[in-house]
């Protein structure tokens, strides 16, 4: 057994099938485990969407982060960076080949050959295996456009250092000790810019602005963010309350069919969403020409962060007191002539002595895979079908105006996990795809399904690959009516499908493919929408399934 990366969908998938008796070897290029949270990719400042007990896998506990009451438990790059490190070591000591750059995958006479190469010897071998679990991810290869690429700044005879925000831990002493002379000979404070309006940028430039330094942030639309004067109550934070007032692709419960098909209910939903933010802008007091206003719908997208508390040392917090300068909204063109600026669109040229580039990831699995073995999976996107399907939900009417037919695709991929072409075959899987904001529950969960796959477990799964791939196109109908702004933004390698605030319903579906319960966090008819989901309500999730296979022997 293979798994291809060794990030966070990766480590968690090892662990389960090494549990139900597989032999498992994982392959990365990086030098430590943890992917996205790999100690050579984190950078002082990095934080996450999520609060301790929310990121974690049931195995293995979790220390509270050192400044957790000040910040509601918000957890670090260097939290995330020494959990990981700390599940590898204990679970997956000697299984994990570091430095290994994959250049190929293909399917050969019912086994998998994998080509790779040693990258500090550059050495290439051929290895050979008879399953595969592909937890490569989507943010592990900077999408960087060409126009502001570092061979184009070097070709404009730009003097500063352009970089992507990833790379920020390996360019970050530079950055810091850039001291530009003047036209008198003089030192002067270094202009950064950074590019981009996600969530890096945000991270990158609050504490490059801490540190002391003058950063400009240029951007088209901002992410949404979620803000609060104090932390949030747990039966609001971490239940079913905001997936409940997200629409899934089914409505299973009552509650969710009122509010998501009746006039009353849509009302309601968007009541609270619009109460939600108004209410986050607010806590930074935010004036209405704010650029960061200018945001993507955290309704409509997937393109929402959690700020978590009042911070005055933050990104927002930095804004409002002026010590980051936004503009927006506002398209970087390139390098100015005079080798120390940054061009925008509309002519504006702002002074930059280095650009840091936060433009976001594409897929991992471009060229990966032989063209034949792509093609013969059906692990690519392509133009959807013409055939329509219908969700009647009142709490969809209005949506905001979607991208042209031209630049939506299709996923062929069943439940975000398995190829449809492949479906019977049960040797090839995905985890990590799934664009959620749980991903320590999700993965877990996938990590499961995956294994009984494997094994062969007696599950819910469509009987033909024809069945998978109707599904498949169904879900991807889906995401293009729930989202209609996002699906070109995303990379194919975290877009299988998008269960945003929704993936406690999309694992109710995966424990129930494996006729296990769901629903796990319980409650009655009134309190069930708040309580707590915890990890811990899969900790025996293995001998659950092993209990089921047995009696279906």
């Amino acid at each position: 057994m293979l798994e291809l990366g060794a990030g966070a969908a990766g480590l968690i998938t090892a662990h389960v099938l090494l549990q139900d008796g597989f032999k498992v070897q994982l392959i990365t290029r990086d030098s430590s485990p943890g992917g996205v949270w790999a100690r050579e990719r984190i950078y002082p400042g990095l934080s996450i969407n999520n609060v301790y007990g929310e990121y974690r896998f049931s195995p293995c506990p979790m220390s509270s982060p050192s400044e957790a009451a000040e910040t509601g438990g918000r957890l670090t790059g260097d939290d995330m960076c020494t959990y990981m490190e700390t599940f590898a070591a204990k679970f997956l000591a000697g299984k994990i080949k570091f430095n290994t750059e994959i250049l190929g995958v293909r399917k050969s006479t019912g086994s998998w050959l994998v080509t790779v190469e040693d990258i500090p010897s550059g050495v290439q071998e051929v290895l050979v295996f008879s399953h595969i679990v592909l937890c490569t991810g989507g943010c592990s290869n900077p999408s960087i456009p060409e126009y502001l690429s570092p061979p184009t700044a070097k070709s404009q005879g730009f003097c500063g250092v352009v970089f992507h925000s990833s790379k920020l831990h390996d360019h970050l002493d530079e950055v810091l000790n850039t001291k530009p002379i003047d036209s008198d000979r003089n030192q002067k404070d270094a202009s950064i810019v950074v590019i981009g309006g996600g969530k890096s940028a945000q991270d990158v430039s609050a504490y490059l602005a801490n540190a002391g330094r003058k950063v400009t942030v240029v951007f088209e639309t901002a992410d949404a963010f979620l803000a609060y004067k104090k932390p949030l109550p747990d039966f609001i934070r971490k239940s079913r309350f905001l997936a409940i007032f997200s629409p899934h692709i089914e409505l299973k419960t009552h509650l969710e069919r009122f509010l998501h098909t009746t006039w009353l209910g849509s009302k309601i939903v968007h009541f609270v969403w619009k109460k939600i933010i108004a209410t986050s802008l607010d806590v930074y007091s935010l004036p209405a020409d704010s650029p960061l206003r200018h945001a993507h719908s955290a309704f409509w997208g997937i393109r929402t962060n959690d700020d978590g508390c009042y911070r005055p040392n933050g990104f927002h917090g930095l804004v409002q007191s002026g010590k980051i300068k936004l503009v927006a909204p506002a398209r970087a063109t390139g390098f100015g002539d005079d080798g120390k600026s940054v061009v925008l669109k509309d002519g504006q040229v702002l002074p930059a002595d280095a650009v840091i580039l936060a433009t976001g990831f594409k897929s991992s699995w471009t060229n990966l895979f032989d063209s034949q073995t792509a093609v013969e999976l059906g692990i690519g996107r392509h133009a959807p079908f013409n055939d329509v399907h219908i969700w009647d939900y009142t709490s969809l009417t209005d949506p905001p105006m979607s991208h042209p037919n031209s630049e939506q695709w299709s996923s062929s991929i069943y439940r975000g996990l398995v190829p449809a072409n492949n479906i019977n075959k049960r040797d090839f899987a995905i985890n990590g795809a799934v664009f959620t904001t749980n991903n320590g529950y999700t993965f877990e969960v996938s990590a499961h399904w995956i294994s009984s796959y494997f094994l062969g477990d007696r599950m819910r799964l469509p009987s033909t690959a024809e069945e998978a791939l109707a599904s498949a196109e169904r879900n991807s109908a889906w995401m293009r009516k729930r989202f209609p702004t996002m699906l070109p933004w995303v990379n194919e390698s975290y877009s299988s499908n998008l269960a945003f605030w929704t993936w406690p319903q999309l694992v109710d579906e995966l424990l129930e493919d494996m006729y296990l319960p769901s629903m796990r966090s319980g409650g009655n008819w009134l309190t069930w929408p708040f309580k707590v989901i915890d990890i811990d309500e899969i900790v025996n999730l293995g001998q659950e399934r092993r209990l089921k296979r047995s009696l279906y022997l």
